[in-house]
């Protein structure tokens, strides 16, 4: 499938901007269209802003950019999108670090590391930093482009069906879903959990069926995804962190006009941390909604679980996993955690 399209005339119907019809003032179809693939549902904050930023790019090039959107896994799943976006199937996907993307470059998902950031601000300082200069060099290595700032996705926390998760021996021998991930299950083995990594697709099913008895998203996910309906509590651990980049096929955006590159460049990070603050902002909104529809929160201190995991030899292993240089950035940030 072409990944670029350079058309002279076409009926408008064929040319649309996340499902619909381009304004009736861009007389000719798009000259560059891009597919773009996500993993979460229509509602969610990334698709919403996606959209707008898609409306906008639309608007100042004239019509000449078409960013459409395919939300939820329409084109497949992570694996797959990945797969489709290395051959040049697909143009964009919106990838985490500690998932997918770190099996082709395995710092890619440091920024995940349990229990590493304590809160946004040190987050945004090191991802807007120094730390995001590094990943994003590692991901241009890898032979793929990726805009300068990544979307939120929000800090984690576990829900479970059975019992509130108050400190690190509540999750002995627990039975919980993690993604396809090799630092998710570390994580929770690491902290005498007994994790089952389970496609995000399948999650709802697996919860209700009871092959496992939690889970751990953050709280736009749970509400999205609708997890409060087979959930009972939420303990707010803040356990680790993760967010959305931006990928492009190289061999798509290279090609682009500069001023093109420029526009869609802008106006998606402008609205990436836009996203950003909407999800910060929804992450304590939330909370007073899934409670209100019986889903029962408790705070967590963290310093017990971050022992844990020292003891445990969690942080050892993955600094020699993640080498020295991406580690000495990362606890510029943190303080030291090995």
């Amino acid at each position: 499938m072409t990944r670029i399209t350079r058309r002279g005339f076409a009926t408008l119907g064929a040319a649309t901007v996340l499902g619909c019809a381009l304004p009736l003032r861009y007389a000719k179809a798009a000259e560059f269209t891009f597919k773009l693939g996500t993993n979460v549902p229509e509602t969610h904050p990334l698709n919403i802003y996606l959209r707008k930023a898609s409306t906008q790019i639309a608007e100042q090039t004239n019509g000449r950019f078409d960013l459409q959107l395919f939300p939820n896994n329409q084109l497949g799943g992570d694996s797959d999108m990945f797969s489709q976006l290395r051959s040049g199937a697909l143009e964009s996907f919106m990838l985490s670090g500690v998932n997918v993307l770190s099996t082709l470059i395995p710092s890619a998902s440091i920024y995940g590391l349990g229990f590493a950031f304590k809160d946004y601000q040190a987050l945004w300082s090191a991802l807007d930093g120094k730390l995001g200069i590094h990943l994003r060099g590692q991901i241009n290595k890898a032979g793929l482009m990726v805009m300068d700032r990544i979307w939120d996705n929000g800090f984690r926390q576990i829900t479970t069906s059975t019992k509130p998760i108050k400190d690190p021996g509540d999750l002995q021998g627990f039975k919980i879903r993690v993604p396809v991930s090799a630092l998710w299950t570390s994580l929770f083995k690491s902290l005498g959990a007994a994790p089952t990594a389970i496609n995000f697709a399948e999650v709802y099913s697996a919860l209700q069926t009871r092959i496992v008895d939690g889970q751990e998203n953050p709280p736009a996910i749970i509400s999205a995804a609708k997890l409060f309906e087979v959930q009972k509590y939420c303990s707010l651990t803040n356990h680790m962190w993760d967010g959305w980049w931006f990928l492009m096929n190289r061999r798509a955006w290279e090609p682009l006009p500069a001023d093109i590159k420029e526009t869609v460049a802008r106006i998606v990070n402008a609205q990436c941390v836009a996203e950003r603050e909407e999800v910060a902002r929804q992450n304590t909104a939330l909370k007073a909604d899934l409670a209100a529809k019986g889903l029962i929160f408790n705070e967590v201190d963290p310093t017990p679980f971050r022992e844990q995991l020292r003891k445990a030899g969690f942080y050892t292993e993955w600094r020699g996993k993640f080498g020295e240089e991406a580690w000495n950035i990362l606890e510029e940030s943190t303080g030291k955690l090995a």
